[in-house]
């Protein structure tokens, strides 16, 4: 038998008029009530469970209502007025007196300020007080060397520089070619050069050279050797090449081939003599100018600017740097040992000189470029040594030299040789990225197995007539290229590039011009009589119609 339980529903009551019950139950009538802020948050309504579903710390009191007092039901008879307040939002005006007071390092703290050297003063020793005194004076001290370096940048521009020769009026300019479309260039994959001729003969590196230190420096000696610097037109050599090689049409030296290779590295102006006759070409450098002297921070930042008589002005350092090359480049040699010889003598030894002539080869080479262009170029080298087979390997002796390095760069070479060579030689190739160029160039030209620098700084930075040897570095030239960034085929391509434009001219003369304040080359067409008054009755007893005569053939 199965038992019922009858439901019974509760009584409802309809507000008809309101939300919430008509009457209050019997059961809450006069219980007291939890007041409850005006922040509170009621919408949590009830918590059957009991458990706080708030874990976080921050919001454990989130519902609780400040008036709770610690107890539920605590009754407060009076209104409360503790939530009540009266806001003023109307600007307050600062006074004067207050105005700034945070700002710099007061950070509201007027009032409160005490200048801290007062402080530090009355509690500082004897000892302590001279150390602070001489601190202070050191800091006074380097504020000023600032202020004079900055206001000798601000007084002493770099000018503008002259160029290497007056361009006259009645100079066509033909073709005008900017640094950055010779940067484009390239003709890869010229074939190795051909021995033509070889002359002259070598004196042996003195290996003892490169044990030389900052410890065990050595004074750069004056040996008095006679260095020919001849022209290609006034090489006898050339002249019996020119009908010796008939397909060769182009004939220079490799310091003028370098400086062409180079040129984008420039920043001095420079010019070339280019004269074509019966179709071939012959480049030249003027007489009495001052293209092979050697420059000195051409490519620095701030090169040098001095002028007159100046101990460090552009062609004094020019003067210097040409004469540390030549005593270096021979002091490290073995003098009273045999020679290197080659087949041929030195074509330039006159008789009647007084005097020795320096170590010298020169290697007579040609290279095909292309479009029906033969190269025959003459090219030096300066000493051989003996390798580890036993075999004789070329060399090409270069010095780089140190005039100020307050000036150059900040890198003193008597501090920073030995342990930092690197940051050195980093220093020299960003303040002579043309000279190393070109140096590297003709060493690849002429098959050098090695070139070796020498680190040559002044005695006395006052006097540029003393200086000291502080080491030596080897490098191969196509190793050290890739580490200077020098690419051969971007040099092949802008020589291409030029002999090119000079083969679609008619025979006369021209003219390459490095612009002396801007990144580009010019070339002039000009009389065939420029120059003609320069030439030194000294260097050349020969009719100038007999010079030419060769050429012609």
């Amino acid at each position: 038998m199965s038992m019922r339980v009858k439901f019974k529903p509760p009584a409802l009551q309809d507000n008809v008029n309101g939300w919430g019950p008509n009457t209050i139950p019997a059961q809450f009538k006069d219980m007291p009530y939890q007041p409850f802020s005006k922040s509170d948050k009621l919408w949590r309504v009830s918590d059957w469970t009991g458990s706080n579903p708030y874990q976080d710390r921050r919001h454990a009191n989130k519902y609780q209502s400040q008036f709770a007092g610690g107890q539920q039901y605590s009754y407060y008879h009076e209104e409360d007025e503790s939530s009540f307040q009266l806001v003023d939002t109307a600007r307050v005006t600062k006074p004067m007196y207050g105005r700034g007071r945070g700002r710099g390092n007061f950070r509201g703290r007027w009032n409160s300020f005490k200048p801290p050297q007062v402080t530090q003063l009355q509690t500082l020793t004897k000892a302590q007080k001279i150390k602070e005194r001489d601190r202070q004076k050191q800091i006074r001290k380097w504020q000023k060397q600032q202020a004079g370096r900055q206001n000798y940048q601000r007084q002493a521009p770099i000018k503008s520089r002259e160029a290497s020769v007056t361009v006259k009026a009645d100079w066509r300019v033909i073709e005008e070619i900017e640094f950055n479309r010779m940067s484009k260039l390239s003709l890869p994959n010229v074939a190795e050069p051909d021995d033509l001729v070889q002359c002259g003969a070598l004196e042996f590196y003195d290996k003892g050279y490169d044990r030389v230190n900052l410890k065990n420096e050595k004074p750069l000696q004056r040996i008095d050797r006679i260095f020919h610097t001849v022209t290609t037109t006034d090489d006898p050599v050339i002249r019996r090449l020119v009908k010796a090689e008939p397909k060769a049409n182009v004939f220079v030296t490799d310091a003028i081939l370098a400086t062409l290779m180079c040129a984008s590295r420039s920043a001095y102006s420079w010019d070339i003599v280019v004269d074509k006759i019966g179709g071939k070409i012959f480049l030249d450098k003027r007489d009495n100018t001052e293209f092979d002297l050697l420059t000195v921070s051409e490519t620095s930042v701030e090169p040098p600017h001095d002028e007159g008589n100046s101990l460090n002005s552009p062609r004094n350092l020019a003067l210097e740097a040409t004469f540390i090359n030549h005593n270096f480049s021979q002091q490290v040699l073995k003098n009273n040992e045999d020679r290197h010889k080659f087949s041929e003598d030195n074509p330039f030894i006159d008789a009647d000189e007084e005097g020795e002539v320096a170590s010298v080869a020169y290697r007579y080479r040609k290279w095909s470029l292309g479009n029906d262009l033969i190269l025959v170029c003459r090219c030096e080298l300066d000493a051989v040594q003996v390798g580890s087979n036993n075999e004789v390997q070329y060399l090409n002796v270069k010095a780089l030299n140190e005039w100020d390095s307050r000036f150059s760069g900040g890198v003193d070479w008597r501090q920073k040789l030995d342990t930092q060579r690197g940051a050195v030689l980093a220093n020299e190739l960003k303040n002579n990225a043309n000279k190393l160029g070109k140096w590297t160039v003709q060493s690849i030209l002429a098959g050098a197995d090695n070139i070796k620098f020498g680190y040559v700084t002044r005695y006395n930075v006052k006097d540029s007539n003393r200086h000291i040897i502080l080491g030596t570095q080897a490098f191969k030239p196509v190793e050290f290229a890739q580490q200077i960034n020098l690419s051969m085929d971007n040099a092949w391509g802008v020589v291409r590039c030029i002999l090119d434009i000079i083969m679609q001219q008619k025979d006369g003369k021209y003219l390459i011009v490095k612009d002396p304040n801007k990144t580009l080359l010019r070339l002039y067409d000009i009389p065939d009589n420029t120059f003609d008054t320069e030439e030194s009755e000294d260097e050349s007893e020969e009719d100038p119609d007999n010079i030419e005569t060769p050429l012609r053939a």
